[in-house]
């Protein structure tokens, strides 16, 4: 019994000593020691005399003297809102009638500078027209169809031909490898838009296949000559399938006026060159429809010696699609001169 009330003394008299050293413990805590403050505070907080310490009571830090601000370390830079404009909101020259003259004037000067690309891809043309008369003597209908393509390949045939004009646009000599290999510049947005060429292509061949079937009731005999549809018992299906073209061929012909030398030169992508284009066309469409009505003419003209025409004439309308993307998109840009 003695030696269990030691204990409970002693213990007793432990936790009166360690409640008694708390206060101690508390005001060396919160008592800045001289040393301290000397190694890390400025001069203006140099400590002063010790206040007295009430027991118990509770202290707060030291506030901060007024005069000094704090420090706030920058962030992470933003990138400049100087990013270069969208194709979407490039600005488009104003076109006057007679420049579509013009552009011919200049695609006939970069064909008699570059002759030999010229003639080659002019003979690529002539092939092409020599082709479809073949098949024409077997399977009209599908002649009809194919010949949709025309309007198709001749943009991604004339890519070699933007090359030369740009080429000595930049007074370079065009290289004849270097208008070959035009389309690896942006070859992927290209795939692109020759897909949707594509689609469109197939959506007119269909069509007129169709036109073509109701027109005639099956498979028409002819006697494997044009002519032989410029009858007047044709006259329904001629105006029918030439509406129906027109339609496709409008359609082509705006997503396409400037589009292809546009990813050429530009390197933008299918889809924003292809509206860039439609807004051409839809804002400045008088000017865009006469060009396009001496397209059409040039080429009629051209494949009626037996499509010899388009040895000269394909080339310089390819070299003219160059020339009128510039002036269409140029700012600041003049007429051009011959």
């Amino acid at each position: 019994m003695g030696m269990v009330g030691r204990l409970s003394h002693h213990a007793l008299v432990s936790r009166r000593r360690t409640h008694r050293r708390k206060p101690l413990q508390i005001r060396r805590l919160h008592h800045w020691p001289e040393g301290s403050l000397h190694r890390s505070a400025p001069a203006s907080m140099a400590p002063s005399a010790p206040e007295p310490v009430v027991e118990g009571a509770q202290r707060s830090l030291p506030e901060a003297p007024a005069s000094e601000s704090v420090q706030v370390l920058p962030g992470p830079a933003t990138p400049a809102a100087s990013a270069e404009p969208s194709v979407l909101d490039m600005p488009l020259n104003t076109l006057s009638w007679s420049q579509p003259l013009q552009w011919l004037a200049l695609g006939w000067r970069d064909f008699c500078r570059a002759p030999a690309i010229g003639l080659f891809y002019g003979a690529c043309f002539v092939l092409m027209g020599w082709g479809l008369l073949a098949v024409f003597q077997y399977a009209p209908a599908y002649t009809l169809a194919l010949s949709a393509g025309f309007l198709l390949m001749g943009p991604f045939l004339c890519l070699g031909l933007y090359r030369a004009s740009q080429r000595m646009d930049e007074g370079a000599h065009p290289g004849f490898r270097d208008s070959l290999t035009a389309w690896r510049h942006n070859k992927g947005q290209l795939a692109i838009f020759a897909t949707v060429l594509l689609v469109l292509e197939m959506l007119w061949g269909r069509a007129a296949m169709i036109v073509f079937a109701v027109s005639f009731d099956g498979m028409a005999e002819f006697d494997g000559s044009l002519t032989s549809l410029l009858t007047v018992d044709n006259l329904p299906f001629l105006v029918t399938y030439v509406a129906v073209g027109g339609i496709f061929a409008g359609l082509i012909y705006a997503v396409s006026v400037i589009s292809m030398p546009m990813m050429l030169h530009r390197s933008v992508d299918a889809i924003s060159a292809g509206l860039a284009s439609m807004r051409l066309f839809t804002t400045q469409m008088g000017v865009m429809l006469w060009w396009g009505a001496l397209i059409t003419g040039v080429v009629v003209l051209a494949m009626l010696p037996g499509f010899l025409g388009l040895l000269v004439a394909g080339p310089v309308l390819g070299h003219a699609s160059w020339h009128a993307y510039r002036a269409a998109t140029e700012v600041g840009q003049g007429a051009p001169k011959a």
